[in-house]
């Protein structure tokens, strides 16, 4: 018992029944304040669906649901890499590119640990597969799915907000359009979160210091870094968030929506989410030193520490 109060998940002990606590607190204070008849007015004018300019598509295309497993792959793996590189202070293996072939610098070759080799690949697979998207759903008419276009979305997404927290939520119907709050919370994940994580990431980058030392001085590292970890703990919360809300408000119709192109609660959509998880899984098994390190020596040079 001793040292159980002396390891970190002790403070689980507290923090568990606390946020208990808290979210009971949460939907007590919401409840009241619902039913005041000031908010219950409110709630009418705002109910939580901003309406969408017409002309926009509903349903989801098929490359929305290939777009959403590959950015489910990768940012599964890129958290991971970037916990191992947050946390490890001395890696086993390290990866030194390779200065002939099809790509050829002047630069010398940079010596980078493998987790920090392989999170970067990702990266570039992460960006790759978020430019495609915000290509596809602007070219298809879909961005107006997750692109505020009118000011009511605001108090729409109050509105939506405070129905959650009396856990009375409001109706779903993700085929024809998002609520405000997941337009917004979608807005913010795909055209800033992403735009932080991927600008703070260039400049932690070893290229950085090689090929933009003029304007190092006016980009200081310390401030990516700051931003950086907490962007990676907003995508693992959106996540989770995400995932919750997918099951509680009806599972098969969500998982037929993305996994099958389809408005309807039949069980295709949740045999393709399975698989997808399954290959998710075994990716992260396969993500180990050893396979890494065979893939890495495709292109450089594998050397211990």
């Amino acid at each position: 018992m001793t040292e159980f109060r002396k390891s970190r998940w002790f403070a689980l002990v507290w923090a568990v029944p606390a946020a208990v606590v808290v979210a009971a607190g949460v939907v007590i204070l919401a409840r009241f304040i619902r039913d005041l008849p000031a908010v219950q007015d409110w709630l009418v004018t705002y109910p939580g669906h901003s309406p969408l300019p017409a002309g926009t598509p509903e349903g989801f295309p098929w490359w929305l649901g290939w777009l959403h497993f590959l950015n489910s792959l990768f940012m599964l793996l890129i958290v991971r890499t970037g916990w191992q590189i947050h946390t490890t202070k001395r890696h086993e293996a390290y990866w030194t590119r390779n200065n002939s072939g099809l790509i050829r610098t002047k630069n010398p070759p940079t010596r980078l640990s493998l987790p920090l080799w392989f999170h970067l690949s990702l990266d570039t697979l992460w960006v790759l597969t978020g430019v495609v998207y915000v290509v596809l759903i602007f070219a298809s008419g879909h961005w107006a799915r997750i692109v505020p276009t009118s000011w009511d979305v605001f108090p729409n997404a109050i509105s939506t907000g405070l129905q959650y927290a009396t856990l009375e939520w409001p109706t779903e119907n993700g085929w024809e359009g998002y609520n405000a709050l997941q337009l917004l919370l979608y807005f913010v994940t795909v055209f800033i979160a992403a735009p932080i994580a991927i600008l703070t990431g260039i400049r932690m980058s070893p290229a950085w210091s090689i090929r933009l030392k003029r304007i190092t001085p006016y980009v200081p590292i310390a401030w990516a870094r700051r931003l950086h970890f907490p962007v990676m703990v907003y995508f693992v919360a959106f996540t989770f968030v995400h995932v919750v809300l997918v099951a509680a408000t009806g599972l098969l119709r969500n998982l037929n929506h993305m996994y099958a192109n389809r408005d309807d609660v039949s069980w295709v959509g949740f045999w393709v989410f399975l698989a997808s998880v399954a290959v998710m899984v075994g990716a992260w098994i396969a993500a180990r030193p050893v396979v890494l390190r065979a893939i890495a020596g495709l292109g450089g040079t594998v050397s211990r520490r």
